[in-house]
């Protein structure tokens, strides 16, 4: 179970480490230019059995445009884009002290070329999962409070519907996505839906299903020591 938008704020670090402590969260990804990533950074060092991932944060990229030659605009969105994942990547080990346990984006941007290439060669590179592009990893983002319109879906967050998306987990390894926070500090329009989804992720009800279930919690760090990718992320 994965949580987005560590460090975006005091409020969703503490709701990520309630859902972490008292939950069934076993990684995160860290917003390295956040306002609370050093915050969100100390706690991760002081429990390193919450695997840290980074959440890239893709900005509106400026890129002086040539009329006559579109080639060179594109090669210098590139380098722009290169500069910036290696500015946050170095921000990230500047923080935690190691590298990224897996690599993911805010709002999947790395969906969308040129992110996608730089983002895929810098995962094989790491030896770690992006989400989307790893087969080893199913991603499910399911549990998230708004339809697809961007209107609030609060059933989508309950206990019974995350059991149910649980129920219909395949076998592997699935990567469950999550949003929990509190709302203090937290200016972006997804904030009541995360304090609903911190209850839902500490509900024993939850947890008595994965029992249930068979399914196995792991964080993506388990998942690499157990296919023998622990050098990566030493």
């Amino acid at each position: 179970m994965n949580a987005d938008d560590f460090g975006c704020s005091r409020g969703v670090n503490r709701g990520i480490i309630e859902a972490h402590e008292r939950g069934i969260v076993t990684s995160a990804s860290l917003m390295v230019n956040g306002p609370a990533a050093s915050e969100a950074a100390e706690y991760a060092r002081e429990h390193p059995e919450l695997s840290i991932g980074l959440h890239f944060e893709a900005r509106r990229w400026r890129v002086r445009r040539r009329p006559w030659s579109l080639i060179w605009t594109e090669r210098a969105l590139q380098r722009v884009v290169e500069r910036d994942v290696a500015s946050q990547l170095a921000r990230f080990r500047a923080l935690i002290g190691r590298d990224p346990s897996h690599i993911d984006s805010h709002k999947h941007r790395h969906r969308v070329e040129p992110l996608r290439s730089i983002l895929l060669a810098l995962a094989r590179e790491l030896g770690v999962p992006l989400r989307h592009y790893d087969p080893r990893v199913q991603f499910c983002g399911a549990f998230y409070g708004h339809d697809g319109s961007g209107r609030p879906s609060p059933d989508a967050i309950t206990p019974d519907a995350l059991v149910g998306l649980l129920a219909q987990v395949s076998a592997g390894a699935t990567e469950l996505c999550s949003h929990p926070g509190y709302t203090e500090g937290l200016r972006q329009w997804y904030r009541e839906e995360r304090m609903q989804e911190v209850r839902t992720l500490c509900d024993p009800r939850v947890r008595e299903a994965i029992d249930r279930l068979g399914i196995v919690l792991v964080s993506f760090r388990q998942l690499a020591v157990q296919e023998g990718g622990e050098r990566a992320l030493a």
